[in-house]
């Protein structure tokens, strides 16, 4: 390998990015053949770090160089699947920054062994899983997974099997808590904060724990024109209300946001007044206590709306997920590894999820973002420059050095 840090990482994301199962976009989904190939292509990448490389039984790709006989383990990783018409950097980034910064450290002792982790299934839009390569490590994989199927009526145990993977070999996959230093991810932060702020790098502090609910608010159907405006009971009207109260409550709360993503009226006639209205939730916030209480006003909010109004209402928890707070020390010493490079950083929340979740759940795990042009991503116009590739792989590469020096 030649070339800066940058340099080297744009090139092997271009290469990966050539992995899709639709031609002229990028889709990469758990299991699909294109995974198979981009999981065949990193292999092939970290042997050339020196590391050893194998891809597991779930389809994660392990890159592997040994330490000191006993000593525990660091892992670096992120994901290579990727939602539908995405970007090349969402989860490839981390991946190819593991590479390079074994590369760089081949020749030099570490009291640890290092490996490179490239997950298949952190999007979770195949199948109806939840970070299932992760939970696999983290010994979380549940068992009734593998009966799931994807849109096409395809068996997860069976794509599985035709990928390569052994869905009897995933119980073994779930490492010893004792036996790992910890995990480290790199990933485009996904958000405008650091764009904002001028900044390449930042450090996550936690990933954001998420509530999502389905509301749904029952009035009267009328004709349009001959009730009077004082005689209604809108559904519409009142959701629309309950919007904007979402949204100055998210707002208003610390750190945390709140989103209607989806709205629907019915009957849907443009001459009937709508007797039935439904909205999403979706509130987020690296403080639980913070979250719960947001939902707990925004539920209060809609319920004294829909009296007023006259309106039934109803509110129903889909999903509940904590928030996962990042390792204090490893963050410290990816914040060491930047300022190391003279990079200033910023501590931030993550408010997507990540592998670094369910990893969380089996040794201490930390973050680094990078940034990326307007916030997007899950797009095609997901970017991310030269440099600040090279600032992350840099950082990277002295946060592990710092980790050596202190575990030795």
């Amino acid at each position: 390998m030649s070339g800066t840090f940058g340099e080297r990482a744009m090139a092997m994301l271009a290469g990966l990015a050539a992995h899709t199962d639709e031609p002229g976009r990028l889709t990469r989904l758990f299991l699909s053949p294109a995974h198979a190939r981009a999981a065949q292509a990193v292999a092939g990448l970290m042997r050339e770090a020196g590391l050893a490389a194998h891809v597991d039984a779930i389809g994660t790709v392990v890159g592997r160089r040994e330490g000191p006989l006993g000593a525990r383990t660091l892992l670096v990783g992120s994901h290579v699947d990727s939602v539908v018409d995405a970007g090349w950097y969402d989860g490839p980034l981390g991946i190819v920054c593991g590479i390079l910064a074994a590369d760089a450290l081949r020749d030099e002792p570490l009291p640890f062994a290092l490996e490179v982790l490239a997950f298949g299934d952190e999007e979770n839009v195949r199948f109806p899983t939840s970070l299932a390569s992760a939970a696999a490590l983290a010994g979380r994989f549940r068992p009734e997974w593998l009966e799931g199927r994807d849109a096409e009526g395809v068996r997860l145990a069976d794509a599985l099997t035709a990928f390569g993977g052994d869905p009897a070999g995933i119980a073994g996959l779930a490492r010893d808590p004792g036996s790992l230093l910890g995990y480290l991810e790199v990933h485009i932060e996904q958000g405008p904060v650091l764009e904002a702020r001028g900044l390449p790098l930042g450090i996550v502090t936690a990933i954001n724990g998420q509530t999502r609910a389905r509301v749904s608010l029952r009035g009267e159907a009328g004709h349009a024109g001959t009730v009077p405006m004082d005689l209604r009971r809108d559904a519409l009207a009142g959701a629309a209300e309950a919007v904007l109260l979402v949204e100055r409550a998210g707002a208003a709360a610390r750190d945390a946001v709140a989103t209607v993503g989806r709205i629907e009226a019915r009957p849907g006639a443009v001459n009937v007044i709508p007797g039935e209205a439904a909205f999403t939730l979706d509130i987020r916030a690296p403080d639980d206590r913070v979250r719960e209480a947001l939902v707990a006003e925004i539920r209060a909010g809609i319920a004294a709306i829909a009296a007023r109004r006259g309106l039934a209402h109803a509110i129903e928890t889909t999903s509940e997920q904590a928030a996962t707070a990042m390792d204090g020390a490893l963050a410290e010493a990816l914040e060491a590894g930047a300022a190391a490079n003279g990079v200033e950083t910023m501590r931030l929340p993550s408010g997507a999820g990540h592998d670094a979740m369910m990893m969380a759940k089996l040794c201490p795990a930390a973050m680094l973002f990078v940034r990326c042009a307007g916030g997007i991503s899950h797009n095609p116009a997901e970017s991310i420059t030269e440099a600040d590739a090279d600032a992350a792989v840099r950082a990277l590469v002295a946060a592990i050095r710092h980790l050596a020096a202190r575990a030795g």
